[in-house]
């Protein structure tokens, strides 16, 4: 039965149990109802062809360099890396002399479809970034708000991204889930959405929640007001959770942080679905990964204590432009940092930033990445890494390609969950691999071939072959 069938049966289970009353001997769902995802990918790869990428400088993502070397494509898979490769079973050859091959580009935070340039006006009505009707909308899905016409997406793929984070807006301090695609040309969300990433939150804090509560006046207008907030959802969650366990036979106790008191039990009833806390209540499971909206470095310190006294993990802080100031922490809960290269001075919070935090992260042994947070940065998060990494060589940290080309690949691959699967060119991997025209942290570099799951989805050589977005009628064709 395969994975999609098996949520579908879950969900369908839930979904009869949770609107009627049910015999005492019915057994309980196998899937918390948190994990259920009600909006299932239709994603299928592109034809896929057999590729060998002959004699080019790789980067393949975990630190290792190869000089003249080959990359074996089939299957949708990476085979092998290295030099001088057999071709076996005679896949297409590619002479890439002089040119370098990289993994996809990962960028893990993106409001493509939802904050749609240019915008018409700059009021809400022409965004779907957030929901603001609620300080807590835990409830709602990315997904849903959407537009697959967004020409960023084609954009982003020209430029070598082959997977994209797309988040809710930071206004809320529960903003929703965040939902994990591939920037293909689909008619749909469900089309591009990648199935294999684990399921993603965003949360807020600072300046973007306090201020809009101030303005609306329906939740905190203060940090100690955030947090009080905060802690109070998860308290509530601490009790979802117990619900659904107990109904489950899980045996968890009551604002226990997950541990098992050994009672065991099930059946009866289920709880009453409350999709808010439901969503809060996997973040404590661990179930749901957490992307924290966070500027400076006491409020990424408080919400790592919060995170401590509920028994969640973090997995990235984005934006962080202070976390510089505390690698040791950050390294300690094994959390990354989300940058930019050279963003600051918009807001009171972000003022003191530097453009040598990514390199001294990195050199700290932080996990650190790059990100766009705008359409036309995720055109460039290759050039985003090169400007960080000078900045670091001109205070003396100097970090070469090997190791930069892991914050735009494996290192977003792991605030994702797809570590296993894709930001890494290695056997067993997703064929997700751009061959570069030069050297990517060069400004002069383009993406002569971006491969994903085994499919050429853009050639810069050919003419494209998915139709373009109905956004681009009209317009000039413009190759990178």
């Amino acid at each position: 039965m395969s994975r999609l069938a098996r949520k579908v049966a879950a969900g369908a289970a839930l979904l009869a149990i949770s609107g009627m009353a049910i015999a005492q001997s019915a057994p309980p769902p196998a899937t918390a109802p948190w994990n259920l995802d009600p909006f299932p990918s239709t994603y299928h790869p592109l034809p896929r062809s057999d590729l060998m990428l002959r004699h080019a400088t790789i980067l393949d993502g975990a630190g290792k360099r190869i000089e003249d070397g080959d990359v074996l494509l089939r299957d949708g898979k990476v085979v092998a890396v290295g030099p001088h490769l057999p071709n076996p079973g005679a896949a297409r050859e590619v002479d890439a002399t002089g040119r370098w091959v990289t993994p996809g580009v990962i960028d893990v935070h993106s409001h493509d479809g939802t904050y749609v340039l240019p915008l018409t006006t700059i009021d809400h009505d022409s965004s779907d970034v957030a929901e603001l009707s609620d300080p807590n909308v835990a409830d709602t899905w990315i997904e849903t708000a959407i537009n697959p016409q967004d020409v960023a997406f084609d954009r982003a793929l020209q430029h070598g991204v082959t997977t994209m984070q797309i988040l809710p807006g930071s206004s809320p301090i529960f903003s929703g889930r965040s939902v994990v695609v591939h920037p293909v040309h689909a008619n749909t969300v469900a089309a591009m959405k990648i199935e294999s990433a684990q399921q993603g939150f965003k949360m807020a804090c600072g300046e973007n929640p306090k201020e809009q509560d101030a303005e609306t006046h329906r939740g905190p207008t203060s940090r100690q007001g955030e947090i009080a907030f905060i802690r109070r959802a998860f308290f509530d969650a601490q009790d979802e959770r117990h619900d659904w366990g107990r109904f489950r036979g899980e045996g968890q106790s009551p604002r226990g942080h997950g541990r098992d008191d050994g009672r065991g039990g099930g059946g009866g009833p289920p709880p009453h679905r409350d999709l808010k806390r439901e969503a809060l209540a996997g973040i404590l499971a661990g179930d749901i990964h957490i992307n924290m909206h966070c500027y400076r470095a006491d409020d990424m310190a408080t919400m790592m204590t919060v995170a401590r006294e509920f028994g969640f993990h973090i997995a990235a802080f984005h934006h962080a432009v202070e976390a510089y100031k505390i690698p040791a922490m950050l390294r300690a809960e094994g959390v990354c940092a989300v940058v930019w290269g050279d963003w600051w001075g918009y807001k009171m919070e972000a003022l003191d930033a530097i453009r040598a935090e990514a390199p001294l992260l990195d050199r700290a042994d932080v996990c650190v990445t790059m990100h766009s947070d705008s359409p036309a940065e995720g055109q460039r998060l290759n050039i985003e890494a090169a400007k960080a990494a000078a900045a670091g060589r001109r205070v003396g940290v100097n970090i070469p390609e090997e190791r930069m080309i892991r914050w735009i690949t494996s290192n977003p691959a792991r605030v994702l969950g797809l570590a296993d699967h894709v930001g890494t060119l290695a056997p067993g991997y997703d064929a997700d691999v751009v061959l570069w025209s030069a050297n990517p942290f060069s400004i002069y570099a383009k993406a002569d071939l971006v491969v994903i799951d085994g499919a050429i989805a853009f050639d810069r050589a050919a003419p494209p072959k998915q139709p373009v977005s109905d956004f681009e009628l009209g317009r000039k064709a413009v190759r990178p």
